[in-house]
Formats: structure tokens, sequence, C-alpha cells
């Protein structure tokens, strides 16, 4: 779990994603692998072979803020990168890349009830003036939400576990996996809380035959909550559709197989919103054979998403099994 923290405590909003690329490379290094990035700041982790290309793809970016007006007391106004709940993220502190620590308010006037939205909605970073404020954050600098990263007992609650929790399988996936009959590439895509940018770009070039998403997906077990058949601590969950694809069955059965063959715990995920990468590579060029593998969590794009230890395991578990046995499609 050192990993998972040292990967979701790192700032990575949609278009800064740098800081991940760097533990992706420290822990893949010794790896029979090639490591590239290309224009859009994928990393595409490359394990040749002579079958057909199997695709894998887990975002590194997480949700955020972009400051976009300084008025004259310092305070910074702001816009959203990504899917921000504005009542989610009313009152909790903001970590600009300088390091600089904000706090997410709102117009003491607003009907908070009736009227809360980002336009009347500013950042506190403690400054007096525009010009003591301009020392600190300019527009267009980002910042991710804090959230710290805590165990508890078969849980882990952290922020950006969307989508960090998915390149933490991938990695560990790469590592167990001793010899595959596909031709492997393991995307590590930039942008995909923005429209699943990277995950187009690097489909595009590599044309995979088969193309596999790693994210996350919202459960259905807490009070009152939507009605979702995924819970968790029932395992990986095997994706049926989303409101960006519908995964083809030759690969949810495959998925399937591998996972009775190997005793590995799963679910099947039918989600009425929201998407991942695989919406992208299922249509890039001629298409893919999409599917996706999910990772139930309670209270997404929040900063305290909250998943279970033996669901990560089980994701662990069936991608690199899924990697090692030669299915035909």
């Amino acid at each position: 779990m050192e990993l998972l923290k040292k990967l979701t405590q790192k700032s990575a909003v949609s278009g800064s994603e740098e800081n991940i690329y760097e533990i992706i490379k420290s822990e893949l290094d010794g790896c029979d692998v090639s490591i590239n990035a290309d224009n859009l700041s994928n990393i595409i982790v490359h394990k040749k072979g002579g079958g057909k290309k199997l695709m894998f793809s887990a975002h590194t970016d997480e949700i955020g803020i972009m400051a976009n007006y300084i008025d004259d007391n310092g305070f910074v106004r702001f816009a959203t990168v990504g899917g921000v709940d504005v009542y989610s993220s009313l009152y909790q502190r903001v970590v600009f890349q300088n390091g600089t620590v904000g706090t997410v308010c709102f117009e003491n006037k607003t009907d908070i009830k009736k009227d809360l939205k980002i336009q009347n909605m500013y950042i506190d970073i403690g400054a007096n003036s525009k010009e003591d404020a301009l020392k600190l954050v300019k527009p267009g600098d980002t910042a991710a939400f804090e959230g710290d990263f805590c165990l508890r007992e078969n849980t882990v609650v952290s922020k950006a576990l969307d989508n960090r929790v998915g390149v933490y399988i991938l990695i560990n996936a790469i590592k167990a996996l001793k010899a595959s009959p596909f031709d492997l590439y393991f995307v590590f895509s930039s942008q995909e809380e923005i429209g699943l940018r990277g995950a187009r770009t690097a489909a595009y070039n590599i044309e995979p035959d088969v193309a596999i998403a790693v994210d996350v997906t919202s459960s259905g077990d807490t009070p009152n909550c939507e009605t979702l058949d995924i819970k968790l601590g029932l395992g990986a969950a095997i994706k049926i559709m989303d409101k960006s694809v519908i995964c083809d069955k030759t690969v949810r059965d495959a998925l399937e197989n591998c996972a009775k063959e190997n005793n590995i715990p799963y679910q099947f995920e039918i989600l009425t919103f929201g998407g991942t990468d695989a919406g992208a590579m299922q249509t890039v060029k001629s298409g893919a054979l999409t599917g996706a593998v999910s990772l139930p969590i309670r209270y997404v794009h929040t900063p305290c998403e909250t998943a279970n230890i033996n669901d990560i395991k089980a994701c662990i578990n069936l991608i690199s099994k899924f990697c090692a046995k030669d299915f035909i499609f």
C-alpha cells in the first residue's frame, strides 16, 4: 500500500500529470518492458510479443481546479477541471503545484441551498491583496484537492483513488506477469477526466485488437444511493456497459472465464452514467474489441474516495492472469 499512498498523494490534475510518470518509470525499472511517452504525455509501456495487440489503459489524472481570476483583495476565482461537485468541494483544501494551500469558500450572501455554483465561490490562499496573491498563484495554475491516505482494516480512503488505484493495479500486474501470448501495451493515459483524450491518441497509434480500460466505478452499497449492483468486497467488476461504451461480449466472457478458472472474486458492472477510456479506445480507426475491469469505490470525485483492499488484489490478479492466457477472440 505504500506505492498507492505515494501515487494518490501526488498532485496530477488533468494536463499536469508529470509527477505520476516518474513514479511509474521508477517502479517498472528492471522489468522486461520498454517505456515511452507520446505527444499527449501518455506513458506507454510495451512488453513485446508475437500475438494480437492487447492494450490496457489506466488514466493518471485527477479532477481539480484552475485559477482564472484574482481580485483586488487576493481571493482566487477558479474554473473546474473535470467533474468537480460544488457541494463536495466546499470548505475543502486545495494545493497548487508550487505548494500553496487554499480553502474553497463561497460568498456569504449566497443562498447555499438554492444558488451555490462555481461563479459565487472562491479560494482563500491567505493573501491580503492581488499583488500578494500573484506571488503565490497566477491565472492558469492548477490545484488538486487534499485528502489524506488512510488504511482502515480492509479499506483504504484517499483523494485521487480515481484513478491512481488503476495505475497501481497495472503496475503490479506488469510486475506479476512472467510471459504472455499477446503483444502487450500498458498505457498510463492523460486527460481522461476532461474527455478521454490520452487513451484516444494512444489507441490511434497502437491500433489494438483488444482494449481494456482499468478504472474505478461507483458502488451501490451506501444508504439510499442510486441502485447499482456493485458492492465493496465482492471482487473485481467486469464492465458490461456505461454511458460511453457497451463492452464486447467476447471480452466480457473471457474475463469472466479467467476469473472463474483462477478463483478470483468478481461481479458485473452496469453503470447508467459516466464513462472510461474504454469509450475512446473502442471507436478509434477500425475499432477494437473492448472491455473494462473496474474497482468499486464509494464517494467518487471527493477527497475521501473509499475502496476495498481485497477488491484491489482481485483486479491485479485478474489482469495478470488474463495477460498470461491465450484466449481466442
